[in-house]
């Protein structure tokens, strides 16, 4: 016989992690060996050929970041084709969705993955104490997954996710501030160094140099502290630099000019934003937004919410 209960998203969430209070390990394979139907939005509970009891589990997909989550059996085939190693697991990296930062490693199993695409929050597999841990579950510094990625051999995971606060637990924006590099040519390092792509390594710099304007200058200060000490120089290099990049398209000039004026354009709006506190991932996060949105749409959108403010 066969008892049905009907669920939502919480409620199992719930089941798992009181499964994980019991030390209970569930094995969606030992599960569906006996399950003679796959129920779509329901938890069941049905008896194998010794009369035992056994969960069936139906997994969970995500079709768009901005939809609900909708049970598909197809979720099961997919973690089939994943190259889980001899002890079920497989490596489970962290990334920032905005800022593409290494945020953490891990391992996943197939109840971690599934998890994290009911919970929409990265979780983990911890090998030391053999159970399922969701990132920020003690400190609440989740990381909110929009997408999850499978190598091309499907033995490693990418979970692209945005970060509500630190991830490392000593506090660090990422897990990932030792250089190699650095550790090699000094003996002792002052502070640590993130690993940033080159966008963020340009930030932080411009970020050092604001910091540095209380302190006193010997000599001519750097081209980056006179412009962040100067509004009007500022915006009349911005200006001058987007005309110099229209240009390099109506005057037909090559790519490497392109790409050089474009340079400008970004280095100079940069400090703009560290004038005005505002971080590049904040931007990033704004078009990021927009993915799914038509752009005239967008504007019209910022005109409406003007003329309600004026």
């Amino acid at each position: 016989n066969t008892v049905t209960f009907y669920w939502n998203i919480e409620a199992l969430v719930l089941l798992l992690n009181f499964c994980r209070g019991l030390k209970m390990t569930i094995s969606y394979a030992h599960m569906l060996q006996f399950s003679t139907s796959f129920l779509n939005g329901k938890l069941s509970f049905t008896s194998d050929n010794k009369g035992r009891r056994t969960h069936i589990l139906p997994f969970a997909s995500l079709e768009r970041p901005d939809k609900n989550i909708v049970i598909d059996p197809k979720v099961d085939s997919l973690l089939d084709s994943v190259k889980w190693d001899d002890k079920g697991l497989a490596v489970a990296i962290a990334q920032n969705v905005d800022t593409g930062a290494i945020l953490m490693q891990g391992f996943a199993n197939r109840e971690a993955v599934f998890t994290t695409l009911s919970s929409r929050k990265a979780t983990f597999f911890s090998r030391s104490r053999s159970t399922l841990w969701t990132k920020g579950e003690t400190s609440n510094n989740f990381i909110n997954i929009h997408d999850v990625f499978l190598d091309c051999d499907r033995d490693s995971i990418i979970y692209l996710g945005k970060p509500d606060g630190p991830t490392c637990h000593t506090g660090a924006e990422t897990c990932y501030y030792t250089s190699v590099f650095d550790s090699l040519k000094q003996q002792e390092i002052e502070g640590n160094r993130l690993a940033l792509t080159s966008l963020y390594s340009l930030e932080s710099t411009i970020s050092q140099r604001k910091a540095e304007l209380a302190e006193e200058e010997n000599g001519k200060p750097s081209w980056t502290k006179r412009l962040l000490l100067n509004d009007k120089l500022l915006c009349s290099k911005i200006r001058e630099e987007a005309n110099e990049l229209c240009q390099t398209l109506e005057n037909n000039e090559d790519k490497s000019r392109t790409a050089s004026e474009m340079a400008d354009v970004l280095y100079h709006a940069m400090v703009l934003l560290a004038v005005k506190d505002v971080k590049v991932e904040d931007v990033l996060q704004v078009l990021r937004q927009r993915f799914f949105q038509s752009g005239i749409e967008e504007k019209k959108s910022r005109v409406s919410k003007k003329s309600e403010q004026d």
